[in-house]
Order: C-alpha cells, then sequence, then structure tokens
C-alpha cells in the first residue's frame, strides 16, 4: 500500500507534485476549502476531459506540454506557461495535444 502525499508546506516543484501515467488522467488534490479548491492533473497524450459545465469560475494554467480546451465551442490552444478563464456556467473540454500538466484553481466564493 503506498502512503498518499501530503501537499508540501515548503517551497516545492509544481510539476513534481504529480506523474504521468499511460492511458491516463492523474489529479492530486493540493487544497480543498469551501471557498475553493487547488487541483493538479497530469493527463497523457489524446487523454481529456469530455464537455461539461461547472458552477464555479476555473482558472487553468498549464505547467507541462499542450492542451487543446475548448469554451462554449471555441478551441484554445495552450502551452507551457500559458493560462485561461473556464467561466462558471459555460460547457467547457479539455483534451491533451501533447502529454500535458496543469494547475486547476476553482473559486467557489
Amino acid at each position: 500500500m503506498t502512503k498518499r502525499k501530503k501537499p508540501p508546506t515548503e517551497a516545492a516543484s509544481v510539476t513534481g507534485l504529480i506523474d504521468y501515467q499511460d492511458d491516463s488522467v492523474v489529479s492530486r488534490t493540493l487544497i480543498d476549502r469551501d471557498a475553493g479548491t487547488v487541483t493538479l492533473f497530469a493527463f497523457d497524450e489524446d487523454q481529456g476531459l469530455s464537455e461539461h459545465i461547472a458552477p464555479f469560475d476555473a482558472l487553468v494554467m498549464i505547467l507541462d506540454g499542450e492542451a487543446e480546451i475548448t469554451i462554449e465551442g471555441e478551441s484554445h490552444h495552450l502551452k507551457q506557461g500559458e493560462m485561461i478563464i473556464m467561466p462558471a456556467n459555460k460547457p467547457h473540454a479539455l483534451k491533451a495535444a501533447t502529454r500535458f500538466k496543469m494547475m486547476l484553481t476553482m473559486i467557489k466564493a
């Protein structure tokens, strides 16, 4: 049994906090509060999240690789170091153009 890693309380390499897995989407929650969440994701190439709607604004920061993010039918190609806001109650989807890692910050309050 592997022990679940705790979120870092000191300086840490963000991309080193999550690893890729073949043919998978991996997630790791760093902060989970009533006001919002911060979650890391690692997507293998061609993996993604199908179109859905979230009730809160979400900020996506690409940490590694490249992703196609579609918001209300409009496609956005993002690369390492780029970000986009997915507005609340607007349909959006994500797909890995290459393996990519992202940090998702969702504000609930």
